[in-house]
């Protein structure tokens, strides 16, 4: 006896409208010659399917990246949507052995809720946009059809836990503390005094160096001392680097740069044979949320990945029962 799934509830959550202006600006698909992408389990999927999921990307793609790159990044959106087609045909497949039905009027239901939503009752708005993208009415209800079982189907399947545990909570916060901690930055000014070891005059050098760390002890300006003596880039803005990051520094700098209080200029750093005075003006960042402010989005965060852990087991399982062949 036929069983029949109900899937109001996927219907109302799960499935996002036909967008009428997203169909419009896509400009028909050349005419290229067709052919099997893959076998599952006696199915065939072209390779018309595979372009028809990755064209928009490709064509993003195609504005980012040229050459090897292009192809390579070309050749992973069509492998990945290769994956996904492979997974709806074996769910699909699935939901046909266990006997069970999804009533016509489901999919007429959403293709009328797509054509009030998205096309102003428009219906014929809605035919010629499909007609502009080579996509006839039975394709588009057939591929609205798959969806809804897709949904339906992992919906049924896949039930992750909706509480989680306490102790992996706090495991997660305690080993994940720089996903909380706002990023640490410095207002930085430096003045750079070179190495003349190739001519001979790197302990004059250094004794500039420390001329001016002295001047700055007894009061001088930094921002003056820099625009005078510093050689680096940033001499004519006063040796003001602005706000900077760690790993932007070298490690010996960042080391002294990071640990300086606001305000204070740093000893001589001697780096590469060039000297450093460093002083920071100001901080930002670096704190960390407290385990009871980020809570919630951690539970939520471990939740999501057990869904998907479980979602790929259970594809997993239905991939080694199938005869799956790729061309």
């Amino acid at each position: 006896m036929i069983r029949f799934l109900f899937v109001t509830l996927f219907l109302a959550t799960s499935l996002q409208p036909l967008s009428h202006a997203a169909i419009a600006a896509e400009p028909p698909a050349p005419a290229v010659i067709d052919g099997i992408a893959a076998i599952v389990n006696g199915e065939v999927i072209t390779y018309s399917q595979v372009r028809s999921l990755t064209m928009p990307r490709e064509r993003l793609l195609r504005t980012q990246f040229t050459g090897e790159e292009l192809d390579k990044q070309v050749k992973a959106v069509r492998a990945e949507a290769l994956q996904d087609l492979i997974d709806r045909q074996l769910i699909v497949q699935q939901f046909k052995k266990e006997e069970l039905n999804l009533p016509g009027f489901f999919v007429e239901q959403r293709v009328s809720d797509i054509i009030r939503e998205s096309f102003g009752g428009d219906r014929n708005a809605f035919i010629k946009t499909l007609q502009a993208q080579n996509y006839s009415l039975s394709e588009f209800k057939k591929s609205e059809f798959e969806k809804i079982v897709v949904a339906a189907m992992r919906g049924k399947n896949v039930k992750p836990n909706t509480i989680a545990s306490p102790q992996k909570i706090e495991e997660y916060y305690r080993t994940h503390r720089e996903e909380f901690t706002s990023k640490e930055e410095i207002h930085l000014r430096m003045i750079m005094v070179p190495s003349r070891a190739l001519e001979g005059n790197a302990a004059s050098q250094k004794s500039m160096a420390e001329e001016i760390l002295s001047k700055l002890a007894g009061g001088a300006d930094f921002e003056r001392m820099a625009q005078m003596y510093s050689e680096d880039s940033t001499r004519d803005q006063g040796g003001d680097w602005g706000w900077v990051g760690r790993k932007t520094l070298a490690p010996e700098l960042e080391k002294v740069a990071f640990n300086l209080p606001t305000k204070k200029v740093s000893r001589i750093v001697e780096l590469g044979g060039n000297y450093y005075i460093l002083r920071v003006d100001e901080k930002r960042g670096g704190s960390t949320k407290s385990l009871a402010e980020v809570r919630t989005d951690v539970e939520k965060k471990l939740l999501n990945e057990e869904a998907r852990r479980l979602q790929e087991n259970w594809l997993a399982g239905l991939r080694q029962k199938a005869s799956i062949r790729t061309f």
